[in-house]
């Protein structure tokens, strides 16, 4: 049997469980990381390529003889990543940066739905601070404010009152608080119901369905306080049922993907949107162009079929061959997070109680920011660990996980995790 060299590019909780699944794959033999993190050495080797030396990654790629690059990140994507791979012949896993401007312009994204009737919400676009304000007050709360671009998953606000809107406009448009993500934003009307997320596997014409699943983006319990990239996730989610999962699949994926490919510019590799499951329908809150993170660490653990095999088949556009199989288990990431986080974070906190749980197959531990001091592991971020579990129920899964975290268990000073992780 072929044996295939592995480049993850990318340094979160995602290429962790990407590379803790590839390492379980037969078909693999090394798998490296650029950067990558302190867990990442843990099933892999790290470089300190940055991810976007992309002549340094082409070289890499060549001396390595690495058969396959996955792009992690949604900045890497955006910036032509999979175009400069394609270029030299090099096969790699991802959109090109056409493709990613259904994630890195919210513009686009909403241009797209309107012209392949997906339903989404009521919207308009703003390149200017005071006709954006002008709108607002016109509208009412509450409302949505959208950086249009990549803001780390943190350029979204949603304002319960004007003063907040007409805040965030100002955060976004004036004082520049994203950068250039906030130069234009997008304006939506408010959706009520419940989050759910999507994502699908596609090679640009086939698309194959992950089970549903449901992120926590609100840094306390009860989806108080700012969002942050996401404080856990559970997968699948037993209130879809199977007509609404047909539903999605037809009037939102499929749509995307078709209306792409018409556009000339087809989408290969993972397809992720957030909705909102409200009365009239499943209805886009966003477009991503790539795995979630943390939703990849609990799907890792559910994921039964040969993750490289999938991902080759969508780079050969050969994903029509593969029959893919999940768990029918639950899957839950409970994320710990440092003090200060989502507007700063504390490194060189000593990490406790890691090693106890370090060979227990009940539990498995991404790492999303940590590094190495001594033998020991440190935070190094704002999100620092997922911990993961799976069981035959919800609440068998939560139990597991959350009976990890402690002053017995993994802990370490300033911990913040949220205690309501799929209870809402």
């Amino acid at each position: 049997m072929v044996k295939n060299n592995i480049l993850i590019i990318g340094s979160g909780g995602r290429e962790h469980a990407l590379g803790w699944k590839l390492k379980q794959s037969p078909k693999v033999n090394n798998i490296y990381f650029a950067p990558g993190t302190a867990g990442t050495e843990l099933v892999g080797k790290n470089t300190d390529i940055n991810p976007f030396d992309f002549e340094s990654l082409i070289k890499f790629v060549k001396e390595n003889s690495i058969d396959l690059t996955i792009a992690g990140p949604d900045d890497v994507l955006a910036s032509g990543i999979v175009n400069t791979f394609e270029k030299h012949e090099l096969k790699i896993f991802g959109p090109t940066k056409e493709a990613a401007q259904i994630e890195s312009s919210k513009a686009f994204a909403k241009n797209l739905m309107r012209e392949n009737n997906i339903p989404t919400a009521r919207y308009k676009t703003f390149t200017d601070a005071e006709k954006a304000k002008d709108y607002t007050r016109k509208h009412g709360a509450p409302i949505v404010i959208k950086a249009s671009g990549l803001a780390l998953g943190k350029g979204v606000v949603v304002a319960k009152t004007i003063n907040e809107a007409i805040s965030a406009i100002n955060d976004a448009m004036i004082k520049k608080v994203f950068g250039d993500a906030g130069a234009e934003i997008v304006i939506e009307e408010y959706l009520e119901g419940k989050e759910v997320s999507i994502h699908a596997f596609s090679d640009g014409k086939t698309i194959s369905l992950f089970p549903t699943a449901r992120d926590h983006k609100p840094i306390h319990d009860g989806n108080r306080g700012p969002n942050t990239g996401g404080m856990g996730t559970i997968a699948p989610l037993s209130e879809i049922s199977e007509k609404e999962i047909n539903e999605i699949k037809e009037k939102i994926v499929t749509p995307a993907i078709q209306g792409m490919k018409k556009m000339g510019i087809p989408f290969t590799g993972c397809l992720y949107p957030g909705l909102m499951m409200t009365k009239d329908g499943p209805k886009v809150i966003e477009f991503n162009s790539r795995f979630g993170d943390p939703e990849m660490e609990s799907y890792m653990r559910l994921l039964e079929t040969d993750i490289f095999e999938i991902l080759n088949a969508c780079v050969e556009k050969k994903l029509s061959e593969i029959n893919i199989k999940w768990s029918k288990k639950i899957a839950c990431c409970i994320v710990l997070a440092s003090n200060g986080y989502p507007v700063s974070s504390q490194k060189g906190i000593a990490i406790n109680g890691l090693e106890k749980f370090a060979h227990d197959p009940e539990i498995t531990t991404f790492h999303f920011a940590t590094k190495k001091n001594g033998n020991n592991f440190v935070t190094n971020g704002g999100r620092v660990l997922g911990i993961t579990a799976t069981g035959e129920t919800l609440n068998e899964a939560l139990k597991k996980a959350y009976s990890t975290i402690g002053p017995n268990g993994i802990h370490f000073e300033g911990m913040q995790y949220r205690s309501d992780i799929g209870r809402l």
